[in-house]
C-alpha cells in the first residue's frame, strides 16, 4: 500500500495548505481577478494568480530560474520537514521527483522573444528555462537527490500521471519515497491558446453552470511525498487512458474517463457505490461539463452510489465536487489541489468538514444529468 505523508499547496486560493482550506470553506480566492497584459487585444483577462514573494532562485541555479520553479519551492517549504527526513532515512538515491506540467518556463521563453525582437536580449534567459522537463530536474538537484527524477506533460492529467508513476516507482523498487505533483506558471501562451479556441471565460468560470462560458486560467503548484510508511490516507487505486479522440475535446460519451475511472476502482478493490466523493474536472466549457456529468451518472449515479448525508458524521458525504472557481484551471497543479483539499479535511481536521450541496444542470437534456455537486463548508 502506498501513502500520503505530506502535502504542499499553492494558488489563488492561498499560498498554504492551511490559507487555502480555509479560503475554499468561506468561498473566497484571493488571487482571482482581472489581471493586465496576458490576452492580446485585451486590456484585461480574468486570471487567477498567485500574490505574494515567492522564494528566490540564486545564481547557482540561474538556469532554472523560472517563476514555476518558483512556486515549486514555496510548495516544498511546506513539507521540508518531511522530505528532510525522508532524504536522511532512504538516501539521496532513493527519492525519486516525478511532476507534471504544461508550461515549465514557457514565459520566460515568450519574454525572451519580445526583447530580442526589440534589441534587448536578456542574459537571464537560458533554454533550459523553458524545457517541460526542467521542473524535476531542478527539483532534483534543488535536493541533491541522485533518484529518478521526471517529467511529465499531458495537459491537464499531468500531475495525476505524475503521482501514478511515482507510485509505481515505489512498487517497482525503484524508490522508497517520491515527491509526486506538478507546477504551472501563468503565461500568454495557453491564455491566448484557449482564447482562440473560443474556450477563455470573460468572467469567473461556472463550472457545470447553465450559463457557464468556459475556462478560467490560472497558476500554481501542489507537491505530495508518497511512501510504503502508513500514513492516515492511501493512495488506494488509480487509473489512465488516452481515448485520442480530438485534439482539444472529449469523447461524447467519455470513453476515455470511464476507462480510467473504472480501472481506478478496480486497482483499489472497490465498487462504485462504495465511493462517497468525487472532485470532478469542471474546466465550465459547455462540452468537458456535459460530457463529465454524463460520466458520473453512468458510473455513480447509476450505480446507486452514496446518497448525500447532511447530517452524516463522514467527513466527505456526497456526489461529486470542483474547487476549479475557486483555484482556477491551473492545469497539472489540480491534481495535487484536490488531494490535498481532501488531504486537510482528512487528515488535518478529521470530522470538521461537512458538505452543503447544490445542483447544477450541465447536459442538453435534464434527465441525462442527474448529478449533485457538494460545496464544503464548515461547522
Amino acid at each position: 500500500m502506498i501513502y500520503i505523508s505530506a502535502v504542499g499547496m499553492i494558488n489563488a486560493l492561498g499560498n498554504s495548505l492551511d490559507e487555502i482550506a480555509c479560503n475554499l470553506t468561506r468561498g473566497i480566492a484571493p488571487g482571482m481577478r482581472p489581471r493586465a497584459g496576458w490576452l492580446q487585444g485585451q486590456p484585461q483577462a480574468m486570471l487567477g494568480g498567485v500574490d505574494g514573494e515567492l522564494p528566490a532562485i540564486g545564481d547557482a541555479f540561474a538556469a532554472h530560474r523560472t517563476r514555476n520553479n518558483q512556486l515549486l519551492l514555496a510548495a516544498l517549504a511546506q513539507i521540508q520537514p518531511q522530505v528532510d527526513d525522508a532524504i536522511a532515512r532512504y538516501g539521496r538515491d532513493r527519492v525519486a521527483v516525478v511532476l507534471g506540467t504544461s508550461t515549465s518556463g514557457l514565459d520566460e521563453g515568450d519574454r525572451h522573444v519580445d526583447l530580442t525582437l526589440n534589441a534587448k536580449a536578456s542574459a537571464a534567459w537560458h533554454y533550459p528555462q523553458q524545457e517541460l522537463g526542467d521542473p524535476s530536474r531542478f527539483l532534483s538537484h534543488w535536493l541533491d537527490l541522485d533518484g529518478p527524477a521526471f517529467t511529465l506533460s499531458t495537459a491537464c492529467s499531468s500531475s495525476a500521471r505524475a503521482i501514478i508513476s511515482g507510485r509505481r516507482l515505489i512498487e517497482a523498487g525503484l524508490a522508497d519515497v517520491a515527491i509526486v505533483g506538478g507546477a504551472d506558471s501563468l503565461s500568454r501562451m495557453p491564455v491566448n491558446g484557449f482564447h482562440s479556441l473560443e474556450s477563455l471565460s470573460p468572467t469567473l468560470c461556472q463550472p457545470f453552470g447553465r450559463d457557464r462560458s468556459g475556462i478560467t486560467i490560472g497558476e500554481g503548484a501542489g507537491l505530495m511525498l508518497l511512501t510504503r510508511e502508513p500514513q492516515p490516507i492511501a493512495l488506494l487505486g488509480v487509473g489512465e487512458s488516452s481515448d485520442a479522440h480530438h485534439i482539444s475535446a472529449p469523447h461524447p460519451q467519455g470513453e476515455g474517463a470511464i476507462r480510467a475511472i473504472r480501472q481506478a476502482l478496480d486497482d483499489a478493490g472497490l465498487s462504485a457505490e462504495a465511493v462517497g466523493y468525487i472532485n470532478l474536472h469542471g474546466t465550465a466549457t459547455p462540452l468537458n461539463d456535459q460530457v463529465e456529468s454524463q460520466v458520473v451518472s453512468a458510473l455513480f449515479w447509476r450505480a446507486g452510489a452514496v446518497q448525500l448525508h447532511q447530517a452524516s458524521d463522514r467527513p466527505y458525504a456526497g456526489r461529486g465536487g470542483d474547487h476549479r472557481s475557486g483555484n482556477r484551471h491551473a492545469d497539472p497543479a489540480a491534481q495535487p489541489a484536490a488531494a490535498g483539499s481532501g488531504f486537510q479535511s482528512f487528515a488535518a481536521r478529521p470530522g470538521a468538514a461537512r458538505l452543503r450541496h447544490y445542483r447544477y444542470r450541465a447536459a442538453a437534456r435534464p434527465s441525462d444529468d442527474p448529478v449533485q455537486l457538494v460545496r464544503l463548508w464548515r461547522q
